[in-house]
């Protein structure tokens, strides 16, 4: 995307998390850990399942998909955090900050659907398992990531596009830690109305769709595991799903909260709150949920410490 500036503003300043400099420090090591252990899980976890053939499958696939999304969502955003909290002024030039906000909001976007593509990929398996492997074929699964991507690639196209036919004039402080929608359009001195129409129906969109397709799909699935006669048996079709349903629940609870309303409604101190959970905390979670939550990932995370010791 070609970053033209039409603005007078060359460069944008952060205000950051919180202007309380006694927290500063603490916070700084706070969000360093999570960081680290978001960077060390998301790639142990892809580095597991590549290693591991008998995970080799649509589900595995998706989660590796999945792991490196988030591991890519979080280097785009808390390195510049982790910054803010150690200079007495962060600065960011206009391409960077409009750089940021793409590829922030390609990231936010392909994790809704990649999310939304497990929870179908788990109807499948759980509801018509006869029909898996030819209904999650590797072609399938290929194509179903590339729509992924490319339905991402628009979002954030779109998002970035409008935001670039915006003027600002003199008001250069971002009241956030990054280059996030909301905060721009306050920043503008022309009308941002279209501006704020396209958030609705893009976030709606990316929202409202994959919520109500996993919606759906979860009620089948529900309604088959209520059928299946024995305890072990549920058991197990339950503890496949409950990890998918409790990150979906953090990821797309915080995004509604934070886009699905007018902007005079929520604070952007309440903003940069709610932006933390599904920006920075769901990233960390995600292989750490799927991980202690999934027999499958530990039995393969034996098997290759095993390998290691011995060789």
């Amino acid at each position: 995307m070609d970053i033209g500036n039409s603005s007078l503003v060359t460069e944008f300043i952060l205000v950051g998390l919180t202007k309380y400099s006694k927290i500063q420090l603490p916070l700084f090591f706070l969000f360093l850990g999570i960081y680290i252990v978001t960077v060390a899980g998301n790639l142990g976890l892809v580095t597991l399942i590549r290693l591991n053939s008998h995970l080799h499958t649509p589900m595995y696939y998706f989660l590796f998909n999945l792991s490196c999304i988030d591991l890519c969502y979080s280097s785009v955003i808390t390195p510049k955090l982790l910054v803010n909290f150690v200079s007495n002024m962060n600065t960011t030039s206009y391409s960077g900050c409009m750089t940021q906000l793409f590829f922030y909001c390609f990231f936010v976007s392909a994790e809704c659907y990649v999310l939304t593509v497990m929870a179908y990929d788990r109807y499948v398996a759980i509801c018509k398992p006869l029909l898996y492997k030819v209904t999650m074929s590797p072609q399938v699964c290929s194509l179903l990531a590339v729509i992924v991507y490319l339905g991402a690639f628009i979002g954030a196209w779109v998002h970035t596009g409008g935001m670039l036919r915006l003027t600002f004039c003199d008001a250069n402080t971002i009241n956030h830690y990054m280059c996030d929608i909301l905060p721009l359009l306050e920043l503008s001195c022309t009308s941002t109305h279209s501006n704020e129409l396209v958030v609705l129906i893009v976030v709606g969109f990316d929202v409202g769709v994959p919520g109500l397709t996993i919606i759906v799909s979860y009620a089948f699935i529900l309604s088959s595991i209520l059928h299946i006669r024995s305890t072990e048996g549920r058991s197990k079709a339950f503890s496949t799903c409950s990890s998918h349903v409790i990150v979906v629940s953090v990821f797309f609870g915080s995004g509604a909260f934070m886009y699905l309303h007018p902007s005079s409604v929520l604070s952007m101190d309440q903003g940069k709150v709610s932006t933390v959970f599904y920006a920075i905390v769901v990233p960390m979670l995600n292989p750490l949920i799927y991980s202690f939550r999934n027999k499958e990932v530990k039995v393969a995370l034996k098997k290759s410490l095993r390998r290691k010791t011995f060789s």
